[in-house]
Parts: structure tokens; C-alpha cells; sequence
């Protein structure tokens, strides 16, 4: 595969705003007004995951977290501030948690062969392995193991979310957004929605009811 060199991206960085400007005079200026994206996305850090591409999402309509294997760790200041933000400042109607099969964070994990800072990252996602290892042991295939891992560890994610002080606090007050769980799959390009349902995370009796908390 062919990179681009940085003299390369700068320039297509000047060909893309001449475009932009061509099309719309305004488009820059708009956009450096201020943000009210409606989505926070919560993606893994992979290379190959270009967000706006996948999705044709516009800037200025994602909120974006991302790092290895798209964890939702409940003692990561960087992600709850993110999460903080979207919701309270910001306002999103919509938290996307989305992991992708052919993931290196999965497959270490997975394998057991992580090292060093990495390891410990993806320990939650190795014991999660163990604790689904039937399940997960009886699929066919190794990539089908690996596929089911990642579909899991979203789902882990999604409930990690519920357990936030953040989101807990948006369904005391009635104003939390809906959360999708969703895998992308490298090979085809496609998204999967797991339709993950929340319905066993509540905290409050002024939560709203189940019906309206379930993801779409």
C-alpha cells in the first residue's frame, strides 16, 4: 500500500478547502462558529476505521471518543469528560458505541499475547473471554471466535455506559440520549446494529420506563 507523505496531505488539505469553498463560500465560516453535533461516537482507535467515510457524516455532527478496542473504562478521565461534555454541554440525542471485527486490541485479547500498557488494557476484554469461553469455544472458526468476542465486549461497553454517574444522572433528569451498540465489519464495510437492550440497567425509580431506554 501506497502512503501519502505529509507534504502530500497538506496539499490535499489545500485541494479540499478550495472544493469546499467552490461549493459553498461559507462553509468554513459556519463552521467555526460552534458545535451541536447530535451523535457521540465511542469507536476503537484503529487506522482503518476513517468515521465520516463509513457513516457520510458531515463535521460538526460527531462527537468522537476513540481508543483500543473502544473501551468504556469507568476510571478513564479522557473518556468521561468526553462523555460529560456530550451529554451535559452539548446535548447529543444519540451515544454510538461501535467496535469492529478484525480487531487487533480483540485479538490480543483473544490470544493472550498483548504486552507492556497494552496488556493492561485489554485485560477486562481477556476476562471477558474467559468468562464466555464456551459460548465463544463452540463457534466454528477462529474468526468467527473473534467476531463474537468483539459483538460482546460492545455489549459490555454499552452496560460500562449505564454505570457511569454521567448517564445515571441524564435518566434521573429524564434527558439522556438513546445508545446504539454497533460492530462494523471490516471485510463487507457494513454496520451491524446489535440491538443491544438495557432494559436490566436501572438505578432509579424516576427512571423512565424500560420501553423508552431501549436501543435502537
Amino acid at each position: 500500500m501506497n502512503y501519502c507523505s505529509i507534504a502530500d496531505i497538506l496539499h490535499n488539505n489545500q485541494a479540499w478547502v478550495a472544493q469546499q469553498q467552490q461549493v459553498d463560500p461559507n462553509y468554513f465560516e459556519k463552521l467555526s462558529t460552534g458545535q451541536k453535533p447530535p451523535y457521540l461516537y465511542i469507536g476503537c482507535s484503529d487506522s482503518r476505521l476513517p468515521l465520516t467515510r463509513f457513516t457520510q457524516t458531515e463535521p460538526g455532527e460527531m462527537f468522537v471518543h476513540r481508543n483500543i478496542a473502544n473501551q468504556v473504562c469507568l476510571t478513564d478521565i479522557n473518556f468521561l469528560s468526553v462523555l460529560e461534555y456530550a451529554i451535559v454541554h452539548l446535548h447529543v440525542q444519540h451515544v454510538i458505541v461501535c467496535g469492529h471485527y478484525y480487531c487487533g486490541g480483540i485479538q490480543a485479547a483473544f490470544e493472550g499475547t498483548a504486552t507492556g500498557l497494552v496488556d493492561t488494557w485489554v485485560n477486562p476484554i481477556r476476562e471477558l473471554y474467559l468468562q464466555k469461553k464456551e459460548e465463544i469455544d463452540k463457534l466454528p472458526s477462529r474468526q468467527a471466535k473473534l467476531n463474537r468476542l468483539a459483538e460482546l465486549n460492545v455489549e459490555v461497553q454499552v452496560k460500562n455506559l449505564y454505570q457511569t454517574s454521567i448517564m445515571r444522572n441524564a435518566l434521573r433528569e429524564e434527558c439522556a440520549p438513546q445508545v446504539h451498540g454497533w460492530v462494523l465489519d471490516l471485510y463487507s464495510g457494513l454496520i451491524k446494529d446489535l440491538k443491544v437492550s438495557t432494559e436490566g440497567w436501572y438505578f432509579y425509580p424516576s427512571c423512565p420506563a424500560p420501553h423508552t431506554l431501549l436501543l435502537k
